[in-house]
């Protein structure tokens, strides 16, 4: 029987620009792992620790002080005993770096030595293709630097074991094509596809970010995701609005001082958000410090109005902003991605009042129209029609709000009639006015960590100062999240009557009384929720990040659709 397959020939990379910056060789030892996780890293920018990464950065703590020198090539003699710790050394001819944990010598020739954690794997070769591939690099670089180099080692620090690896004919052939094999990737600016059902997957700290098996399942829809194995993350925000207050730097914590009272502490490692609302000052070592950490800094005015987050450089995928804002200018995409929004709002409006209705069932014909609404929204022409059923929509489901709402006759503070804003007229409204202006931040802090521009959206159009894609994406949440906190803090009287202030016709929080609401509002974000498609369960929190990474998905085209979030 004739042999069909096709043979692999080896391709080698473009010519390296002169502005292209060197290729890491840790870069190419993901690369040999898993292609898509060294383009994730080198071409997007992205990157999360893991308890695996964090040992490892433990594990070189000493190999990561330099020490020890490496003299010229012609310098060293067969006797000369070389010890040179963390070195960096690059080939502007191969276009390689390198930070090499520890130079040894032997008979006139140099030996690089690469410290892993954990222990020696029991494989024929002594150690597995990437670490091997790694320590390569590091040899030919070296050679081209003037020194004679045959071997390597790597030391694994659980058992204490070294192993030779010897740079044959083999490896070094191995080695080229996995440079060639990155550069090429990284060129061609495609994203290689997820791993197929890998046990790779579970443990690598960037799979909530890969979602490999989330982007399978759209492509084949045959099994279920396995649940995401992230890290898990005690980091929430922290909010202060005490008028005047200070927060300045002390160590590892902020210090807020506030006049006349003690100075309240927390510590960095806590703390994901810094929330300011109202007049609050905040020393510049502490922005530097949460700049450093990718904490990000939202701020308020002292009535709830989002004004804006502090961010560091911000995040390096320029592949996903191409994206995003080619789409943003084609019509046909802006209202496919519409029209998913509104149906999902008005699906998750008609399930949130189903589920918290206080008398008996919901009239059948509230639960239709809004069905029908939704049906509607999917076969919109275009988005003036859009808005016009979202629009109607909207009206009918706050027109029965009320009905989800504790009664109390003789409190009717809470008598809620239509929604209003700009500003809002009642305390109900108040609370919806500053529960949507949270979760525009929620949803504006993510994208920008994601790697979007959330100014620029497909529904909401830009406008200045506006977050329009933050917009666009927490349509479907205001009712799970917004509309849920406020039901739940009035019907569990945590916010009641005298919680509030009024000037004119406005009705605002007072500070006591958003207090409470704050905590019913991430406590709301806290709630676990099982996903419709995938099956396994996650905070709203989480959820609102992976729903920023599917679309991402979708405006690169690994999956087809972005997938609305729609409950049960």
């Amino acid at each position: 029987m004739p042999d069909t397959s096709q043979p692999e020939l080896p391709l080698p990379a473009p010519p390296l620009p002169p502005d292209m910056p060197h290729l890491p060789a840790r870069m190419v030892n993901e690369f040999v792992y898993c292609p898509r996780l060294a383009y994730l890293e080198w071409v997007q920018g992205e990157w999360a620790d893991s308890a695996d990464t964090a040992e490892g950065r433990f594990r070189h703590r000493r190999t990561d002080k330099p020490a020890g020198d490496l003299p010229d090539p012609d310098d060293i003699d067969a006797d000369d005993r070389i010890h040179a710790r963390s070195l960096t050394i690059a080939s502007d001819r191969l276009g390689l770096i390198a930070r090499i944990d520890l130079i040894e010598s032997d008979d006139g020739a140099v030996i690089p030595v690469d410290y892993k954690r954990g222990k020696r794997p029991h494989v024929t070769t002594g150690a597995y293709d990437p670490e091997r591939v790694q320590v390569c690099i590091q040899g030919l670089i070296l050679e081209d630097q003037g020194y004679r180099c045959d071997e390597g080692v790597l030391y694994f620090c659980d058992s204490r074991e070294r192993v030779r690896v010897v740079f044959d004919d083999d490896l070094r052939a191995r080695t080229r094509d996995a440079i060639h094999g990155l550069r090429l990737i990284a060129a061609g600016h495609h994203i290689p596809p997820p791993l197929d059902d890998s046990p790779k997957c579970p443990r690598c700290s960037l799979v909530g970010i890969c979602l490999p098996d989330e982007v399978n399942y759209f492509k084949r829809g045959q099994v279920s995701p396995r649940p995401l194995a992230v890290g898990r993350d005690d980091a929430l925000p922290l909010y202060v609005q005490a008028t005047r207050a200070r927060i300045g730097k002390q160590a590892e914590t902020l210090k807020i001082e506030i006049e006349d009272q003690p100075s309240t502490t927390a510590r960095l490692i806590d703390i994901s958000q810094l929330v300011l609302i109202g007049n609050i000052s905040i020393t510049t070592p502490v922005v530097h410090e949460l700049m450093r950490r990718d904490i990000p800094v939202s701020w308020y005015s002292y009535g709830g109005w989002f004004l804006g987050h502090t961010a560091g450089t911000g995040h390096k995928n320029v592949e996903l902003r191409t994206a995003q804002y080619r789409a943003s200018f084609d019509p046909a995409q802006c209202l496919a991605l519409a029209r998913g929004l509104v149906a999902a709002k008005l699906r998750n409006g008609r399930t949130l009042l189903r589920r918290n209705w206080r008398d008996g069932d919901p009239p059948t014909a509230l639960l239709d129209d809004l069905k029908r609404q939704a049906e509607h929204a999917l076969r919109a022409r275009g988005l003036p029609e859009l808005l016009g059923i979202e629009g109607s929509g909207a009206a009918v489901y706050f027109r029965h709000l009320p009905g989800a709402l504790k009664r109390d006759a003789d409190e009717p503070a809470f008598d809620f009639e239509t929604r209003n804003r700009r500003p809002p007229t009642d305390p109900v409204n108040a609370l919806l006015s500053f529960a949507y202006a949270m979760l525009t931040r929620t949803w504006t802090v993510t994208l920008s960590a994601v790697g979007f521009d959330p100014y620029r959206g497909f529904y909401h159009q830009p406008r200045y100062g506006r977050p329009a894609l933050a917009l666009d994406l927490m349509e479907p949440f205001r009712p799970l999240i917004a509309e849920s906190a406020v039901i739940q803090a009035i019907n569990n009287a945590e916010v009641q009557a005298n919680d509030f202030v009024r000037a004119g016709q406005a009705v605002a929080l007072k500070p006591d009384g958003r207090k409470r609401f704050i905590a019913a509002f991430e406590r709301r974000l806290n709630h676990e929720v099982t996903h419709p498609l995938f099956g396994y369960r996650l905070t709203y929190r989480r959820l609102i990040e992976v729903q920023a990474r599917l679309l991402g998905r979708w405006l690169t085209g690994e999956i087809p659709e972005y997938p609305q979030f729609i409950t049960r």
